[in-house]
């Protein structure tokens, strides 16, 4: 008997965590009141796992006019990288969706590096997009702090949201549950 109990303990205790992983964290539900889960995806390089990535929206969100709706995406490291390594792919990844002057570059790059931690395995970052506001950024439920600058916003949350992401894939898994994603 005592068997039976632990196994429907652990078989109950499996459930709630797999519905706790689709509950945003504390911070984004109070953010983004009604914010449901629209996707979910995994990124690779070679094959080797670099994080996986879950996106938070409202009902009212399109995909193919992200940048107008506020969001949370979260990212849990595989791989360890430097936050000065951080910015510099997601500048790179940024210039994919229109060019940046010199000088742009590296303002933006400079203020993602303030924000942008170093990662090791396991490590959760979350960003929240403001439209017309700019962005917050957390590690677990720890606040790391807030970029400003609505424009770098819309483009570094377009890394994986825009139409001209360099991970077409992982957009549309994280756009799953949303019709129009391919737009």
């Amino acid at each position: 008997m005592a068997v039976i109990v632990a196994v429907v303990s652990a078989a109950a205790a499996l459930g709630a965590a797999a519905e706790d992983a689709s509950a945003p964290p504390a911070f984004v539900h109070q953010a983004l009141p009604g914010a449901t889960l629209l996707g979910q995806g995994q990124m690779r390089f070679f094959g080797l796992r670099i994080y996986d990535a879950r996106l938070w929206a409202s009902p009212q969100f399109e995909a193919p006019d992200f940048g107008a709706h506020p969001l949370a995406l979260e990212l849990t490291y595989h791989r360890t990288f430097t936050g000065a390594a951080i910015a510099q792919r997601s500048i790179d990844e940024i210039e994919r969706q229109g060019e940046l002057t010199p000088a742009q570059a590296q303002r933006w790059q400079k203020a993602l590096a303030t924000v942008l931690p170093d990662v090791q395995p396991g490590d959760r970052l979350t960003g929240l997009y403001q439209p017309g506001q700019g962005m917050r950024l957390w590690r677990g439920q720890e606040a790391l702090g807030a970029i400003d600058d609505a424009e770098l916003a819309r483009r570094f949350f377009g890394i994986w949201l825009s139409p001209r992401t360099s991970e077409p894939g992982l957009r549309s898994a994280l756009l799953a549950r949303k019709a129009g994603a391919g737009r």
